[in-house]
């Protein structure tokens, strides 16, 4: 059953589209944490917005810190997993780079799925979006750097498949947020942080008959 207030985490929500996906939520009634490494930085932004923080960093995956970093929370119902990292080296020569890449935007999320999932289950509802890229795409050419592409690849081949392993009151969905005006986007993108946003917005409150396991920009479906 749908919780009266759903407790929403937004990894990397202090800056850019995590920023904006945590605002719209709040807007949408939500309790809202935002997953920082920078804790004190966190809480300012979070203070700013009408938030909560807590220290959370996706590559240390470790079941055990997950667990104690979400405990205080009393449950997420809704996983935003948006923290992501472009590294611009070549595979071949950095394979830190290649590690960091898949740590952040694919075994750390998948790691959260596995710490949120006993509550969601329990309840029988939840929701959880895992912010990719059309660099993401295999029918987009995967392109970008290699290691960034891979990592968004593995992280939509997860959305794919979880429906599988979840109930059916738990979506699971990926999005692209287009080209966005973020640190990482570069100034010359042509979306701003909350056009970005408005489609893991979508998802993070689907009602009962929504989407699942699906690839969504602008709230219409895409091709892996």
């Amino acid at each position: 059953m749908k919780p009266e207030r759903p407790c929403a985490l937004v990894t990397g929500g202090n800056r850019g589209i995590g920023r904006a996906i945590a605002e719209g939520l709040i807007a949408q009634g939500h309790r809202v944490v935002i997953g920082v490494r920078d804790l004190e930085a966190g809480r300012a932004v979070a203070e700013e917005i009408g938030a909560d923080a807590i220290r959370l960093d996706v590559a240390r995956y470790d079941d055990d810190a997950l667990s104690a970093a979400i405990a205080p929370l009393r449950g997420v119902d809704v996983l935003v997993n948006n923290a992501g990292v472009l590294i611009e080296n070549s595979i071949i020569d950095d394979a830190s780079g290649f590690k960091a890449s898949m740590d952040v935007m694919f075994l750390g999320p998948y790691a959260l799925i596995r710490a949120v999932a006993p509550h969601m289950r329990a309840q029988g509802w939840g929701r959880i979006v895992n912010v990719s890229s059309g660099w993401g795409s295999f029918a987009q050419g995967l392109g970008g750097p290699g290691a960034y592409g891979i990592a968004k690849a593995a992280l939509n081949a997860l959305t794919r498949t979880l429906p599988r392993d979840l109930p059916e009151g738990v979506k699971v969905n990926a999005m692209d947020p287009g080209w966005v005006r973020t640190r990482m986007g570069g100034e010359a993108a042509t979306r701003s942080p909350e056009e970005g946003a408005e489609t893991a917005i979508w998802l993070a409150t689907l009602p009962d008959d929504g989407p699942t396991g699906g690839f969504f920009r602008d709230r219409s479906p895409i091709d892996w």
